[in-house]
């Protein structure tokens, strides 16, 4: 597939996170020409934004146990809260789970004609976190990323989705405490640097890998690699994650292959 352009989104809620570095890293790996943007509805601005934030807010899962069945009109508090986040993304947003396929038609169906093809790929970088419902165990698990057509990549996702170290639930378990207790940041002091925190000085180094499966997967169609030591690397684990994105932060040798053909086949273009 003859890729053009790849445009990354800005998440002004992550203030750690240097969205140039990750645009730079894949443009230097994959030879497309990549630039930032500022956040999807302040770049992609809708004509009207109570009708996007219903639509947002009717993508609010509320049963983990099934599929999302959209509702006809949401209540008019969770639109207004869906407003209120449109109007101010530097807002996080805890503990709120959205089906992800379904925010992603929506942000597709904010891209202009022009730029909805596959020639151009979109990756949406937001604070919100995004689940899917697994048909093997019948209910939704939250994702660090949604690949398709714009892909979506969750900082919230890349803190809450992958499991932590499982002594820090049984520790978490044993002391009965939730992440209100002051005794919660004591635990996560016992754990620090196994698992990704809020603001964390890694989260740039990790959203460059989770940026390259996003592309990689419009050009390839392939969702995840099964080498953990790739980049691309489907982590169920937050130290599978770290270890994939920030210790050994490569391709695989076949996806190096990939992104090599890639940056070789533009070269070959332009002569």
């Amino acid at each position: 597939m003859d890729l053009r352009r790849v445009y990354l989104y800005e998440d002004p809620s992550a203030a750690t996170l240097d969205l140039r570095a990750v645009a730079g890293h894949v443009r230097q790996v994959l030879g497309v020409p990549t630039s930032v943007r500022k956040e999807f509805f302040r770049h992609h601005p809708v004509p009207d934004l109570d009708e996007i934030a219903a639509k947002i807010a009717a993508t609010r899962v509320t049963d983990l146990s099934r599929p999302l069945v959209p509702m006809g009109s949401p209540p008019p508090a969770l639109a207004l809260f869906e407003r209120r986040l449109l109007e101010t993304p530097e807002r996080r947003v805890p503990g709120v789970l959205y089906d992800g396929f379904r925010l992603q038609g929506i942000l597709r169906s904010a891209l202009p004609p022009k730029e909805r093809t596959l020639a151009v790929a979109h990756v949406a970088f937001t604070s919100r976190l995004p689940g899917t419902f697994d048909d093997a165990d019948r209910r939704y698990h939250a994702r660090a990323v949604v690949l398709g057509f714009p892909a979506i990549v969750s900082t919230s996702g890349l803190v809450e989705a992958p499991a932590k170290p499982r002594g820090f639930y049984a520790a978490k378990r044993g002391l009965r405490i939730d992440s209100a207790d002051a005794r919660y940041e004591a635990l996560k002091q016992e754990y620090a640097g196994r698992f990704l925190d809020w603001d964390d000085p890694r989260l740039t180094q990790v959203a460059k890998g989770y940026a390259l499966q996003a592309v990689l997967h419009q050009v390839t169609g392939e969702a995840f690699c099964d080498d953990a030591d790739c980049v691309l690397f489907n982590a169920h684990w937050q130290e599978e994650m770290l270890h994939a994105q920030v210790e050994s932060g490569l391709l695989c040798a076949r996806h190096r292959k990939v992104a090599e053909g890639l940056r070789g086949g533009r070269r070959s273009r332009r002569r």
